[in-house]
């Protein structure tokens, strides 16, 4: 036989009681089957709620009971076809009505509401669900559960009186037959001294469940609820969280214990002793194949099961000089609080002694602190011992698997994950049977700390890189077009989900968490927050979203202030804008820095040579105990392309002309030409080959006069031409020498003295067979000597510019922190 429990939602809606209807006859037709039910869905809440209004002399108590009344007779109405048998069962129902409407107004007359009294209101939920139910199957027969259930009283809590409970539920069942459904009232019970109504607890319909497969020796107890069944998390909380197929005992015992609220924890221990077996399933997707709970797990190979949670954790401290080597003190902290009757969930206790925190929820943390503080008032008193320290608003999570007793390092991986994402443990319990790595945190990254650990122990099906794009100019439009057609085969290939979870230009940004369909940002993007750095700075760091990357792909020097902050938050950064690694030098070392002990990353390898493996393979050798002895580059690719262009038939202005008309210069070119992007360019790469400069270190030996760089755009236009001649006599002079310019900046130490160094950047005349000579287009090339490649300095050549190849640098840097 078995025993089937639905829960409140299962027989909520007209929908799912016929699901229920539909599951139950099903399985009647083989075997003898046990239905117990819990309250329609809201309804306990409603009872007990208008129990307090009736107390407080409010007779708003009367509506709300007449709409209870409504949804019960509309419920008959929907499912009983048979107008005698709907006629029937209403009678019943409103008989039931008519007693606790009675019950209702004696609170109401006299403003007292009992323990006596409020448990049994709460009793009717079940009662008429009860009936509603038996009167819907077919042959059904309901069983009134205060008949077998039987709790007693033990420190001011009704529990389960064992013995009596299964000797009444084995005559009660005596002529259990698989021609009736037997429909019982969940939750409700009846006190084996005074014959009163009790109940055995909220949840407490699952622990009738259990409690009569036990007595009864079913094959199996199922739990139908509105979930597929136990999940690896939360799934209101962590998107990708999936369906567990199976669990040990132990392991639902501790997923329920800390807040999944699949089942009632105590359910698990009366089909436990007897080997029955658990199956969670899902009333409104019945061909899911569920969760099923057993004693062992047969070719188990993963460690962590799943990650469970509670929120609104109290952390109290009870420390002092006195509880080293004192025997008792734990005894005493404990008693005190059981007879409060006060739940310690968690405890923590340093091995010197001298301190022990204990786990509570929110609600207790009060009460706590005054009785611990009363317990021990004679040691606070003479020094002994320290007032109880609290501190609230915190959530404790349980990361929860059997095998992890048989799997080294699962504890290192779960504070090194935690830290690399900015998320201090503020204390941590582990038995040593290591079935449960339980911890607390701040409550404020309880949802990023479920998000990081969800993803690192690879319970998600995909690794998850949240993406902030700032900018979708030609390099940040790219960019977004180059992660949508690559979305899917990451996913497939690599199992990496690259979520955008923002997106910014100069009018509007947008946030959502969840990920923004890339096919219709621009839509989104209007719809969005108007443009405000601080506003959007604010509400990125508020997300507080796990394994993140803000990508700056603009040139604004307030993006680029924003980063010391972002990474302060754990917040990678992924900058195509220049300003921040070019700045003073003290700022950048401090992003580099804070990157560093925060365990995010800073990246920007497009700062220099678009998508040319330049800053990466100075790090890499310097990293490797090379030394950089000089660095000689053609750094942009604008002035590369316009003395690659000028010509007899071609002069300077019209070059700069196409430079900035096809999209190789700045707006405006004179940024380009007055070699500030060169130098910030030089200022990088002699930093990262760990040198120590500043942009006004540079000597600037340029080829356009000063004056050009003042008034207008429009009159440096009208002035350029000015300079065609000369540059044309001047190139007349460099084709007969068969020669040719090239703005080349130099980095270069002294060989008798390597820690001085100087920097330039200069328009040079270079000569047919210098590696320089054939550059074409707007390539970029550096020639890197060290004390490795001396002889032959090491080259690096390709395109050094356009939205393609740079989109396509950061996107390499963005992989780069998504691989590590």
């Amino acid at each position: 036989m078995k025993v089937l429990k639905f829960g409140g939602t299962s027989v909520g809606s007209v929908k799912s009681i016929l699901s229920l209807k539909e599951i139950v006859e099903a399985e009647a037709r083989t075997q003898p089957v046990i239905v117990v039910v819990s309250a329609l869905n809201g309804i306990t809440d409603k009872l007990i709620a208008m129990s307090q209004m009736a107390k407080q002399g409010d007779e708003h108590y009367r509506e709300e009971f007449d709409a209870i009344v409504r949804r019960h007779h509309s419920m008959i109405e929907s499912i009983i076809p048979d107008i005698n048998k709907r006629v029937d069962l209403i009678n019943n129902v409103d008989q039931l009505f008519d007693q606790l409407k009675s019950i209702y107004y004696g609170v109401y007359l006299i403003h007292d509401l009992s323990e006596k009294t409020e448990d049994t209101i709460v009793s009717y939920g079940e009662r008429l669900s009860s009936h509603i139910v038996a009167a819907m199957v077919k042959n059904g027969v309901r069983m009134n559960s205060r008949d077998f259930i039987r709790t007693e009283k033990k420190q001011g809590k009704h529990v389960i009186d064992a013995d009596l409970t299964t000797e009444l539920v084995k005559e009660a069942f005596k002529d259990l037959n698989d021609k009736n459904i037997y429909v019982v009232p969940g939750f409700i019970a009846r006190d084996r001294d005074s014959h009163e109504t009790t109940n055995l607890g909220r949840g407490g319909s699952d622990y009738t469940a259990s409690i009569l497969a036990a007595v009864l020796n079913a094959e199996v107890l199922e739990i139908w609820t509105d979930v597929d069944g136990f999940m690896t998390a939360d799934p209101k909380v962590i998107k990708s969280a999936y369906t567990i197929n199976e669990l040990s005992y132990v392991e639902a015992m501790e997923l329920c214990n800390f807040g999944a609220k699949v089942i009632y924890p105590p359910t698990i221990y009366p089909v436990c002793v007897k080997n029955i077996p658990i199956k969670v399933k899902n009333t409104f997707n019945p061909e899911h194949p569920g969760t099923l709970i057993k004693a062992k797990i047969e070719n188990d190979q993963k460690p962590i099961k799943g990650i469970s949670s509670i929120k609104g954790t109290s952390l109290i401290t009870v420390t002092g000089l006195s509880m080293v080597g004192v025997i008792g003190v734990n005894r005493r902290i404990f008693t005190t609080l059981a007879n409060k009757g006060i739940s310690v969930f968690m405890v923590s206790q340093a091995s010197s002694e001298n301190s022990t925190s204990i786990g509570v929820r929110d609600e207790d943390a009060e009460a706590a602190v005054e009785a611990l503080n009363a317990e021990f008032a004679k040691e606070i008193e003479t020094g002994a011992m320290f007032p109880m320290q609290v501190e609230s608003g915190l959530a404790t999570i349980a990361i929860v698997g059997e095998n992890m007793k048989q799997t080294p390092g699962i504890a290192g991986k779960l504070f090194g994950t935690l830290g690399r994402s900015g998320i201090s443990v503020i204390a941590c319990a582990q038995g040593a049977s290591e079935t449960n790595i339980s911890f607390v945190v701040d409550g404020k990254f309880l949802r990023k700390s479920l998000n990081v650990l969800h993803d690192s122990f690879f319970l998600s099906e995909y690794k998850v890189l949240n993406i902030f794009i700032c900018g979708i100019g030609t390099v940040g439009g790219m960019l977004l077009e180059q992660i949508r057609t690559q979305q899917q085969f990451l996913m497939q290939s690599r199992r990496l989900k690259l979520n955008v979870v923002g997106i910014s230009d100069v009018a509007n940004f947008v946030l959502d968490r969840d990920g923004i369909d890339l096919d219709n940002y621009e839509k989104i993007l209007r719809a969005g927050y108007p443009a405000n750095t601080e506003h959007m700075r604010d509400e990125i760091v508020k997300m507080n979203i796990f394994n993140s990357v803000f990508v700056d792909c603009t040139a604004s020097r307030q993006i680029a202030q924003l980063y010391q902050t972002f990474l302060e938050h754990n917040i990678s950064v992924v900058a195509a804008n220049k300003i921040a690694a070019s700045s003073d030098y003290d700022s950048y070392l401090k992003l580099k820095q804070t990157a560093r002990d925060r365990g995010v990353w800073f990246r920007y390898e497009t700062n220099v040579g678009a998508g040319l493996p330049i800053i990466g393979t100075i790090n890499d050798l310097c990293n490797s105990g090379d030394k950089i002895l000089k660095i000689e580059a053609i750094l942009s690719g604008t002035l590369n392309f316009i003395f690659n262009e000028i010509a007899a038939d071609v002069p300077f202005s019209e070059t700069v002309r196409r430079a900035k008309e096809q999209r190789y210069s700045e707006p405006d070119p004179r940024i380009d030409l007055s070699g500030t992007d060169v130098i910030r360019k030089l200022v990088i790469l002699t930093r990262e080959a760990g040198y120590k400069v500043e942009q006004e270190d540079v000597e600037k030996h340029l080829f356009v006069p000063d004056s050009y760089f003042e008034g207008s755009i429009d009159d440096f236009w009208a002035k350029l031409p000015e300079l065609d001649a000369d540059f044309e006599a001047r190139r007349k002079v460099l084709e007969s020498e068969n020669k040719r310019w090239r703005f080349v900046a130099t980095m270069e130490a002294d060989e008798n003295n390597p820690s001085s160094f100087k920097t330039s950047v200069a328009l040079k005349e270079v000569p047919y067979g210098h590696p320089f000579y054939g550059l074409e287009g707007s390539n970029n090339i550096v020639l890197l000597t060290t004390e490795r490649y001396k002889e032959y300095p090491m080259l690096i050549q390709g395109y050094g510019a356009g939205a393609a190849v740079t989109a396509a640098g950061v996107f390499a840097n963005i992989m780069s922190i998504a691989n590590i």
